[in-house]
């Protein structure tokens, strides 16, 4: 494992507690950041937290809640001090439908979670680290957001505006020590998995070049760069983790 130094570093990771999420604190706390965990699965956090240890806490909280990710914010600042990293993992997959019969209320589900969630948290995170003049922010989006999955356009779409957020609030920081970027995954096996369809699962991993789907340390690793001190200039920019996907 490479060394990357986030010693003295406090990152909050959303959906900390299982996947992408749980890969990435485990990494940055290997390279000696203090991590908060936010999490809505109270049990998945205590279990989190206790494999991770003392670097690690953890706050409950659905993102998609505006009110609940603020006060996140300031728990997290009252006991750590503040926050210099965010990497923000939370997200669902939603259902597989065609787009003429996808049901209204799971489309809002789905756009409410994945995009305004992540407009939420960053949101909430941005005043103290424009204060500071310091702070990395990485957004994880998909694949799917750059090309599209069929049967899943609420959830292309969302992690589409994922990207474009990224891409805009980058630019508005960048007179900032803060570096905001996106990430691109193709299909990890993760829980998110469980909430679609064997046929669709099968699709995904058919369209990517290496023949296996994302391993969740292969992200980790590639975060931990993105949120170091060490990526200075890179900010408004996606990074693929397709295994070749990624047509452009």
């Amino acid at each position: 494992m490479n060394q990357i130094d986030l010693n003295n570093q406090v990152a909050v990771i959303t959906g900390g507690a299982q996947g992408i999420g749980f890969a990435i604190a485990r990494r940055l706390i290997a390279s000696g950041a203090k991590v908060s965990l936010w999490d809505m699965n109270a049990d998945l956090l205590n279990a989190a937290k206790a494999e991770l240890g003392a670097a690690a806490s953890s706050v409950t909280v659905n993102v998609a809640n505006y009110d609940q990710v603020a006060a996140a914010v300031a728990e997290t600042e009252k006991a750590l001090g503040r926050i210099d990293i965010l990497v923000h993992s939370a997200g669902i997959a939603g259902k597989n439908a065609p787009l003429d019969e996808y049901e209204l209320d799971e489309w809002r589900r789905v756009i409410e979670i994945d995009l305004n969630g992540a407009f939420y948290v960053n949101r909430a995170v941005l005043p103290g680290m424009k204060a500071r003049n310091y702070g990395r922010i990485v957004n994880i989006a998909s694949i799917a957001g750059k090309e599209g999955n069929p049967n899943a356009a609420a959830y292309a779409a969302a992690k589409a505006g994922v990207i474009g957020m990224t891409k805009a609030v980058g630019k508005e920081c960048a007179k900032y020590d803060i570096a905001i970027n996106a990430i691109t995954p193709a299909t990890a096996k993760t829980r998110i998995l469980d909430e679609l369809k064997p046929e669709f699962i099968d699709y995904m991993l058919s369209r990517i070049p290496r023949g296996r789907f994302l391993e969740v340390d292969e992200a980790a690793n590639m975060v931990a760069w993105l949120v170091s001190k060490e990526n200075s200039f890179t900010t408004a920019s996606v990074f693929d983790l397709s295994g070749g996907r990624a047509t452009y």
